[in-house]
């Protein structure tokens, strides 16, 4: 069964920066696509980036194109999310997700097409 760790959520201030890692654990893993969301209380998991996982494309949510950057270590199972020119309103908690199987471009966005998901880690932007 795989496993998702976030980690390197914190309070920053509007303007700054943070990367956040996933590392996944307990088997084989070679999923299709991996992703980032983030949920506020009250509200819908919204989708920020993806990224498939063998041949690296990348998709981004409007909100954060160009101020977020998303990668992965495939040797260490580790997927990344830079986010630079933090906002208040990229407050949130950041989920990790994972697609075992294909997934189509248009349905990477979709939080029903991940298949694993972790715990997620708190990221605070405020002054």
């Amino acid at each position: 069964q795989v496993q998702l760790v976030e980690s390197g959520g914190d309070l920053e201030r509007p303007g700054g920066r943070l990367r956040l890692s996933c590392r996944a654990s307990g088997g084989a893993f070679d999923p299709y696509a991996m992703g980032w969301f983030r949920q506020v209380p009250g509200k819908e998991r919204e989708f920020v980036a993806s990224i498939l996982w063998r041949g690296g494309d990348t998709y981004y949510a409007d909100s954060v194109k160009g101020r977020f950057t998303v990668s992965r270590d495939n040797a260490k199972r580790t997927l990344y999310l830079q986010m630079t020119d933090l906002k208040p309103e990229d407050t949130a908690v950041y989920h990790c997700a994972a697609a075992a199987g294909a997934v189509f471009s248009t349905a990477l966005g979709a939080p029903k097409s991940y298949d694993y998901w972790g715990q997620g880690t708190q990221v605070s932007v405020s002054s």
